[in-house]
């Protein structure tokens, strides 16, 4: 086991610092600064602001410079914002973005299993039928509609929720629920698929020979051997969540990572754009890694000895 953790933790910072320098040169490469828009200053003055943010070394130096920066979790300075550090202005967002996204996959993920596992039990039903319907209504419509049509019914027609903004639990009810649509549908249909294959095995007759009740056989035997697919899509559900918060978070008006960086990329702040990046990519590695963890607490027969 410490072997294996070892092993991804290097993988980890491999990729993380593999991302840092892809990211920062296309920075580097794309048309236009920040200062592109400000025809006010002068020609002295944006030297003297290129100076004061280290703008005006060679490019390896500024690499070289924005690495080590890294490494000790400093960000740089954003332009968007004078003065702030970009490792302040991540953190200090961080929080409503992992509270959505936590939220939206422990609702989704949970309401997936339970849908996913009465549409197998009733299968070939009109139970079935209406499940499978509105799995593919949570695939099919994005987030962001789904989020204007619940600001619209749920906010304004029957003042349920606040519109937006933040500031307490009911704030986030209707983003939640925008953002928990995609990883509901996805594991409802994989956990009816799953279940479907599981009721019809060998073992699961066998049990029915015994005399084992129906509910006992569900739980105890075919609802625990259905979860193994379920945690593989976790990786990339989270993933989903990640970059499907951006958009949310800015219909909803959250102070998130996600608004953040929308905004960094429309004032072309590449320190925030920077940092932002390397942030998802550290959150997806972790996700990932936990999701291999979880294989082995749910299915004992699986060993991380590798």
């Amino acid at each position: 086991m410490a072997k294996y953790l070892a092993k991804r933790i290097f993988y980890i910072i491999l990729t993380l610092f593999i991302v840092t320098t892809v990211t920062f040169f296309l920075m580097k490469f794309m048309p236009g600064t920040p200062l592109t828009n400000q025809a006010k200053l002068s020609p002295s003055q944006i030297h003297q602001i290129y100076k004061q943010y280290g703008l005006d070394k060679p490019l390896w130096q500024q690499y070289l410079s924005y690495l080590a920066g890294v490494v000790h979790g400093n960000f740089g300075t954003s332009f968007q914002f004078s003065d702030q550090p970009v490792s302040y202005l991540i953190g200090s967002r961080l929080g409503p973005s992992l509270t959505i996204g936590g939220e939206a996959m422990v609702v989704g993920v949970i309401i997936g299993i339970i849908v996913g596992s009465i549409g197998a039990v009733k299968q070939d039903t009109w139970v079935d039928t209406a499940t499978t319907i509105i799995s593919i209504l949570g695939v099919s419509i994005p987030s962001f509609v789904l989020a204007v049509l619940l600001q619209y019914y749920l906010g304004l027609k029957l003042r349920l929720f606040p519109i937006a903004d933040w500031g307490g639990f009911m704030y986030t009810v209707l983003p939640t629920l925008a953002l928990a649509a995609s990883p509901f549908a996805e594991t409802a249909r994989f956990m009816r698929t799953e279940m479907v294959d599981v009721l019809s095995s060998d073992y699961i007759e066998l049990a029915k020979a015994k005399g084992l009740n129906k509910v006992g056989i569900i739980y105890h035997h075919a609802l625990r051997n259905s979860l193994i697919p379920i945690v593989t899509i976790v990786g990339p559900l989270a993933v989903n969540i990640m970059t499907g918060s951006m958009v949310v978070e800015n219909i909803f008006s959250i102070p998130g990572i996600g608004e953040q960086f929308v905004k960094s990329i429309l004032t072309n702040d590449y320190p925030t754009i920077m940092g932002l990046a390397i942030v998802y990519c550290a959150m997806l590695c972790v996700v990932l890694l936990i999701t291999d963890i979880l294989y082995g607490l749910i299915d004992p027969r699986i060993r991380i000895n590798k």
